[in-house]
């Protein structure tokens, strides 16, 4: 037997449709309607109707075999054997992220093909696989950022169990899981909510249409939607973490935010299962309050994206100084958020015209509370024509080197490990043609700002390029690559056995910079690196030896001869 429920608080009937008939639903407490059926099981088929409308899938689906338009069908998560007893789980604080899009991570582009590369990044010491938005989504390939069935699992990827397997998988071989969700809003496509409940309010407006109901009449079962979700991919596929989507867009007047109602259910769950369950937000408003514990006001995120370092050490490399990155070329920048986590703390921002940000207390926040990374899906995916930093390979090598010796939790976005030259661009594969139009139309206004050409931009729903931004895994075997590759693997291995690299506290950290050269230190260890095209001496005091180099640096009384463009960490006194 299973029993089939939904919210529909103001519908005066609710059906429940199966393949061999139709069922009327029975009306419960606070709007829920509910219907046992003796012959229903895993694999049953289902959908419902309210109100005399067409059949449609359920708000909680947990499985859509036929895309996001079509029936429901009942997955019992208890059939599948764990074999992962003796994962204790992983705060992930301070452990190294990967983050990957499966789609694009191999050709065959599921969960089932990603497996097959988990001993590869077992070995360059990824400890946290971040996966992209895996919830139901329309069409076969896109980002996911406009999922819509959230408690399924997008098909094309291999579906539910796929997912249960590929976590098994990776806790077989140490990998924690991190997934991103999205809360903040819903894709237009398949997104049948409104036909159920007030799941959106008009009180609120966001960049994707009416806000996501967090405040509203009706919204305390909208809350128990996200947070019920969040909690069954802990429970039920054992998951370790989430990441939680632009978390500034979850607008939320009521007494106790919505992240922080998470946090503490979350933490709730953690001790029932015992074991570590982390939150981590994306957050544009530089507000340490956002991790910070819910007991003292804060909303009790475990760590948030810092895209701040992001800016600074992409324009420490390319030179880039426009749109958002003008404010990140001024001298210093590198030195203020290796140190003090956020450049706008307080200070102007001039691409937002205003003041922002809060400052960080050194001695009251940890550097592991804040991710850092050289590339994200969005810093690439977002770019017109979704390329990659145009970095020689020692430019990689700097990149590298001061995201993993930096204090925070570091990040790495798939192929930038061996510098892939496959771009990573916006795509989507929308079946409705006036939606599809509309996504083309706007990504090319949405540059024609900027003087790109229409015709330059690539277009989201061409298949090509979702093709052209799946990964080459040949290129690992291949120079650079190949050398890049082992650069990442060593300096991992270098930061899992020092402690100076692990240590997270923000006063561990000093830089002392110079024309086209910099500093960090990390208690004994200097991490010496030259910016310039050109040879030339960066003075470090004392005597030392190089612990691992990106180039051939020469050690001298005075400090360090280098090539242009390398980097190297030493060892002094």
């Amino acid at each position: 037997m299973h029993t089939f429920s939904v919210w529909a608080p103001q519908a005066s009937s609710v059906d429940l449709v199966l393949r061999d008939g139709v069922l009327p639903m029975h009306s419960g407490a606070d709007g829920w309607w509910a219907r046992d059926v003796v012959e229903a099981h895993h694999g049953t088929d289902y959908a419902y109707t309210v109100d005399g409308s067409e059949p449609l899938p359920d708000p909680r689906s947990p499985w859509q075999p036929e895309g996001v338009h079509g029936f429901s069908r009942v997955f019992d998560v208890s059939r599948f054997h764990w074999t992962d007893s003796s994962w204790g789980g992983r705060d992930v604080r301070g452990a190294v992220f990967y983050e990957l899009h499966i789609g694009t991570f191999t050709p065959e582009g599921t969960l089932a093909a990603a497996a097959n590369h988990l001993d590869y990044l077992v070995l360059l010491g990824v400890e946290v696989i971040s996966l992209m938005p895996v919830a139901a989504f329309p069409g076969r390939h896109g980002w996911g950022y406009d999922g819509v069935d959230l408690y399924a699992v997008h098909e094309p990827y291999g579906g539910p169990e796929a997912l249960q397997a590929f976590v098994n998988r990776c806790h077989e071989v140490g990998l924690a899981v991190c997934l991103d969700v999205v809360y903040n809003h819903l894709g237009p496509s398949g997104n049948y909510l409104d036909s159920f409940g007030p799941y959106f309010t008009d009180r609120h407006t966001t960049p994707w249409g009416p806000a996501v109901n967090l405040d509203d009449t009706g919204s305390t079962e909208v809350r128990r939607f996200i947070c019920d979700n969040a909690l069954r991919w802990f429970r039920d596929f054992h998951i370790d973490a989430l990441r939680l989507d632009a978390v500034h867009a979850l607008l939320d007047e009521s007494p106790t935010h919505l992240l922080a109602q998470l946090s503490t259910e979350t933490a709730r769950l953690a001790e029932e299962l015992g074991r570590p369950l982390g939150l981590v937000a994306e957050s544009d408003l530089n507000d340490p309050q956002m991790v910070e514990p819910v007991v003292e006001g804060g909303r009790g995120m475990t760590a948030q994206w810092n895209d701040d370092f992001h800016h600074a050490l992409h324009t420490l490399l390319t030179g880039e100084s426009a749109g958002y990155y003008a404010d990140f070329a001024a001298p210093g920048v590198l030195a203020k958020v290796l140190t003090q986590v956020f450049l706008h703390d307080g200070a102007y921002s001039s691409f937002r015209g205003k003041d922002w940000g809060r400052p960080v207390d050194p001695t009251t926040h940890r550097g592991g509370q804040f991710l850092a990374y050289t590339s994200d899906h969005d810093q690439i995916g977002n770019r017109a024509l979704g390329d990659r930093p145009a970095l020689t390979p020692g430019q990689y090598a700097i990149g590298a080197a001061l995201v993993l010796t930096s204090p925070y939790t570091p990040m790495l976005f798939m192929g930038e490990e061996w510098g892939a030259s496959t771009p990573w661009r916006y795509f989507t594969d929308h079946d409705e043609p006036a939606l599809a139009e509309a996504v083309r139309t706007g990504r090319r206004q949405e540059f024609a700002a900027f003087g790109w050409d229409a015709e330059e931009i690539p277009d989201p729903q061409d298949p090509a390029t979702w093709r052209s931004s799946i990964l080459n895994w040949s290129e690992v075997d291949e120079s650079p690559h190949r050398e890049l590759l082992t650069w990442y693997r060593d300096l991992l291995a270098l930061r899992a056995r020092t402690p100076e690299l692990k240590d997270d506290k923000l006063s561990s950290v000093s830089v002392v910079e110079g024309p086209g050269w910099l500093v960090v230190s990390r208690g004994n260890l200097r991490v010496v690196v030259n910016l310039s095209t050109s040879q030339q001496v960066v003075p470090i005091d004392g005597t030392s030896y190089v612990l691992l180099a990106f180039g051939e640096p020469e050690l001298l009384a005075t400090g360090v001869r280098m090539s242009g463009q390398t980097v190297a960490v030493v060892l002094v006194g």
